[in-house]
């Protein structure tokens, strides 16, 4: 069953360089350039700390955030609406999906386009994860947090 680097094009290096995706073998990876030194790390490890990321935010806002789903899609009857509100309460079943699928591309240029970024240090340990939110800049004090 092949597997997918889910953040391609999403996840930059601390001099926020985006980090290339290949494999190690058939195992797929985020290639990070150390000074010319190229680190292999599996994208698994990268991944599964940004989906876990993402499903504190998603935690606790399965209602709100599955009518703006259903909304989006321009079907807020009941019964969408229900449907996406239990995916997203079984968020770690999408999430294992997500490894044998892939996230489309036009997804990943969406996420980009929203200010998503992802960073990480030169060992694959995850730094920092931007969920985006619209313009890219969160209106903050620049660091992330929310806080003004």
């Amino acid at each position: 069953m092949k597997r997918y680097v889910l953040f391609a094009g999403l996840v930059f290096d601390e001099s926020d360089r985006p980090l290339e995706a290949g494999s190690i073998g058939e195992e797929p990876a985020y290639i990070i350039d150390d000074d010319g030194f190229r680190r292999y790390i599996p994208a698994e490890q990268i991944d599964h700390v940004i989906l876990n990321e993402l499903k504190k935010l998603i935690q606790g806002n399965e209602g709100f955030l599955s009518g703006q789903a259903a909304k989006m899609m321009g079907a807020e009857d009941l019964f969408s609406k229900a449907m996406i509100e239990n995916q997203l309460k079984n968020i770690d079943k999408q999430f294992e999906m997500l490894f044998e699928v892939g996230i489309p591309e036009d997804m990943r240029a969406y996420l980009g386009m929203s200010g998503f970024k992802v960073v990480v240090n030169y060992h694959g340990e995850v730094l920092e994860v931007r969920p985006g939110g619209g313009s890219g800049d969160d209106g903050g004090d620049g660091d992330g947090d929310g806080d003004q």
